[in-house]
């Protein structure tokens, strides 16, 4: 029998708030969840941008970014992604420059077009500013590439930190085929959101990528992750009881009801109407629960679908103990 093709595994975070806790209680379970993270050999630990967002810590990846890499050693450290509509792109070059030359050959910059949150916040963001849109992302995106040393992008002199010593790895974030075909017309590595939805065309989005795909000194071969939302437990009873809180989320996020991620007891006495159990069949909230080997398999089969280079796994969950214990499960049956 052919042994399963064993992909590395990184890990997405939100820095999730719960009821009854704080912004620094969900950034300090971030950092001990990006430690299990490193000690357990997953290659990358990664933080969002969200805004405005009760449930939400991670607001500024550059900052929790440097905070994960002080606090991990080998792992690579990143931003799934910073939604650069939000910033100009002096300013994200300069960020990553830092962090890379603080933390070399660790950074990644994971670049995303959506706003990370709702139009009045990205307005707020924004400010008056006419060089903020999400028109003008392609043409930013070449700017922040010749700022972090993009050989094919002239920057007029411009450069985001004095004498580079190396460069953070730039990957394009979609789910849709908008960036699939932006990551392949630059030579980027192309991360996809499948956890966003269970429904998304992930297949039709990496042929774009793969069949579109042109070199570039830095990516002479396309590159692929692809993101699953899963969580193990011992039994799958217990994963789906713990997975109940980001059932709850992932309904608040579409209904507008948003608020802290509630725990596990609260989500298994939600009523559930039918318009709710429509939204779950596309939205699941966690779309793998169950016992490491049911969840290995998953991801295993993913893998094969999609051809992914690498998987990255997110899971929103009540308490970070819980994140750590199913990402050690999850690990160790990767690797049997």
């Amino acid at each position: 029998m052919t042994a399963p093709k064993r992909v590395p595994l990184s890990v997405l975070d939100l820095a999730t708030v719960r009821e009854g806790h704080t912004s620094a209680d969900a950034l300090r379970g971030t950092l001990e969840i990006a430690a299990a993270a490193d000690q357990l050999g997953f290659s990358r630990f990664w933080v969002a941008e969200h805004h405005n967002m009760p449930a939400v810590a991670s607001t500024s990846p550059p900052v929790l970014i440097g905070a994960v890499a002080a606090h991990t050693r080998d792992i690579r450290v990143g931003s799934g992604g910073v939604m650069l509509p939000n910033h100009m792109p002096f300013v994200v070059a300069e960020q990553f420059a830092l962090l890379e030359a603080l933390y070399p050959g660790r950074v990644d910059l994971g670049i995303g077009r959506a706003p990370g949150t709702d139009q009045a916040t990205a307005a707020a963001l924004r400010g008056v500013s006419p060089y903020l849109t999400v028109e003008q992302f392609p043409d930013h995106l070449k700017t922040l590439l010749g700022l972090l040393g993009d050989e094919r992008v002239p920057t007029d002199r411009l450069s985001a930190t004095p004498a580079a010593e190396s460069f953070p790895e730039v990957w394009i974030l979609g789910s849709s085929t908008y960036g699939a075909q932006i990551a392949a017309a630059l030579g980027l590595p192309f991360c996809f959101a499948y956890h966003f939805s269970a429904t998304s065309d992930v297949d039709g989005a990496l042929r774009l990528y793969r069949d579109g795909y042109q070199p570039s000194p830095r990516f002479p071969l396309p590159w692929v992750m692809v993101s699953a939302s899963v969580l193990a437990a011992e039994t799958t009873e217990e994963a789906h009881y713990l997975a109940g809180p980001s059932r709850v989320m992932a309904l608040s996020l579409r209904t507008g009801r948003l608020g802290p991620m509630v725990s596990p007891e609260t989500a298994a006495q939600r009523q559930l109407s039918d318009m709710d159990r429509a939204v779950l069949e596309s939205l699941p909230g966690t779309q793998f629960a169950g016992t490491a080997d049911e969840v290995v398999a998953a991801l295993t089969d993913l893998a094969d679908r999609t051809g992914a280079d690498e998987l990255i796994l997110a899971g929103a969950v009540f308490d970070p103990a819980t994140r750590i214990d199913s990402l050690a499960r999850i690990a160790k049956a990767w690797t049997r």
